[in-house]
């Protein structure tokens, strides 16, 4: 392995210096010959049986040492940035400031490589927080509520000649028209007054209005070649209908649920009211948990990824020039990017594992979310080099669930909140399918390796920026400079993991 030393210029900025004797750079040579050799078309030489003596004549020892250098820079930054335990979050920048030999490859490679890394940061004493929250209260009018949701599944709807109030069931007939002309017309449509659950202003038009009338009102679509214009919408009354509800008895009991009396069926209720209560209070522990460490800890962040992160948010919508937009994406970014590298730091420092079990879980969850099968999801994650991300995304949700198994959660009323159920206690040791959340540099779902560049000799200047829709891919990028070209082989560039917004 190349000797390597790091010096740290910024906080969330690295410069790696990495020495590759001749021994190292050994076998890319002997990679470069067969490569070229492949490529290189001789007459009277078949494709890869190019002797290195005519390569060496037609091409030039220079050419054999770039396509060497492009093929393994990769690969000696990779081992520098492990060595030394950063964290690559950015795409990195190579100088490639000594070249080997031409005459007979002696002498050392010298590279300089500057790359965005995770700052470092300290996490306080989690038992000195105080998580406040609102109290779960299970009385009897949320019990009502909720026996009579479970009523209302049960319940018949009978027609009745009077106004519709909140509650009711229609039946009608919606015509869509803007300026004049009919857009879209909808029949029959059943509709329960008071969802909301149709177009803005419905509840107010058809409350009050009997079978038979109709009246009109001003909406935006929400659907449709018209989605987002305003349009005036006519509507018709067929029929309204109430919900009568079953008696809540024994008899009710028995039909609805696995329990024979009514009493056994609300304190089942119960039970699953304080459920859901805590569920709510453990979401919302966790995210008053994150604004606190946040308020906290000052967590630096690097302004190239968070710029090319914006411009690729802004570009996939066609927003550059917003600039009002490009800062709420911004603030965005930059709150996601902190939150990150904060439960990545509390993954690292739990020894947090993601077992096999666990990621299929998570993998078949993202899949519905999706839409997708979950085999088809997995196909697409792997096409696109991001299965490491979620194996990330796990282990800082097994970390913040640990982070809030150590902090002290109480009501509005000042009593103690058990999350016990809800919070994971520190892995003791990894299992043995488990896959590491603290992964080394070239697997980190928040490090992005880089499609090739071909090095070449000498140059010690900056490389030109790459576009920022390729910064997820980049490797170590060296200079160009006048020199016989080999030709190197490119891998081609991985394509980006369409994201849900």
């Amino acid at each position: 392995m190349a000797n390597s030393t790091v010096e740290k210029l910024t906080p969330t900025r690295a410069k790696l210096t990495i020495t590759v004797t001749p021994e190292d750079l050994g076998p890319s040579i002997k990679h470069a010959y067969e490569h070229i050799a492949q490529d290189v078309q001789i007459p009277g030489f078949r494709k890869g049986k190019v002797p290195a003596p005519i390569i060496d004549q037609r091409l030039g020892r220079g050419a054999v040492i770039e396509h060497a250098v492009n093929e393994a820079l990769d690969k000696f930054f990779r081992e520098a940035a492990n060595e030394h335990k950063l964290r690559v979050v950015g795409r990195p920048s190579a100088d490639i400031t000594q070249w080997p030999n031409e005459k007979d490859f002696s002498g050392d490679l010298l590279v300089e490589v500057e790359v965005d890394v995770r700052p470092e940061i300290e996490i306080p004493a989690l038992s000195d927080i105080t998580l406040t929250v609102d109290a779960v209260e299970a009385d009897d009018a949320a019990l009502d509520a909720e026996l009579d949701n479970l009523r209302a599944r049960f319940g018949t709807l009978i027609p009745v000649d009077r106004p519709a109030v909140k509650g009711d069931f229609v039946e009608l007939d919606l015509v869509a028209a803007i300026d004049g002309a009919e857009i879209d017309r909808a029949e029959g449509v059943s509709y329960e007054v008071g969802s909301g659950e149709l177009l803005e202003g419905i509840d107010d038009a058809v409350e009050s209005l009997t079978a038979g009338e109709d009246t009109t009102f001003r909406s935006k679509l929400v659907g449709g070649d018209h989605a987002g214009e305003e349009a005036e919408v006519s509507v018709s009354i067929k029929s309204v209908k109430e919900r009568e509800l079953p008696e809540a008895d024994d008899d009710f009991a028995q039909i609805a649920s696995e329990f024979d009396t009514i009493a056994e069926l609300r304190d089942s209720m119960a039970e699953r009211v304080n459920e859901q209560g805590v569920f709510a209070q453990g979401s919302a522990a966790r995210d008053q948990l994150i604004e606190a460490l946040l308020e906290k800890i000052e967590i630096p962040v690097p302004p190239q990824v968070i710029e090319d992160e914006v411009h690729n948010h802004l570009e996939s919508e066609n927003r550059l020039e917003d600039d009002e937009h490009r800062a709420e994406v911004t603030e965005a970014s930059e709150k996601q990017f902190r939150t990150q590298v904060l439960l990545d730091t509390i993954a690292e420092q739990s020894d947090v594992q993601v077992s096999q079990e666990e990621l299929s879980q998570y993998l078949i969850q993202s899949a519905a979310q999706y839409g997708m099968a979950p085999q088809e999801f997995v196909e697409a994650l792997q096409s696109s080099n991001q299965l490491p991300a979620l194996v990330g995304e796990v282990a800082r949700n097994k970390a913040l669930a640990i982070a809030l198994g150590k902090v002290k959660v109480v009501d509005s009323n000042g009593k103690a909140v058990d999350l016990s159920s809800l919070v994971s206690v520190e892995d003791d040791a990894a299992e043995d399918d488990a896959a590491e959340a603290d992964a080394p540099a070239d697997e980190k779902a928040d490090e992005k390796p880089a499609k090739k560049a071909a090095a070449k000799k000498p140059a010690a200047k900056k490389a030109p920026a790459q576009k920022a829709d390729e910064a997820a891919e980049e490797k170590p990028a060296a200079k160009k400079a006048p020199a016989k070209k080999a030709p190197a082989k490119k891998a081609p560039a991985k394509k980006a993991a369409d994201k849900a917004e």
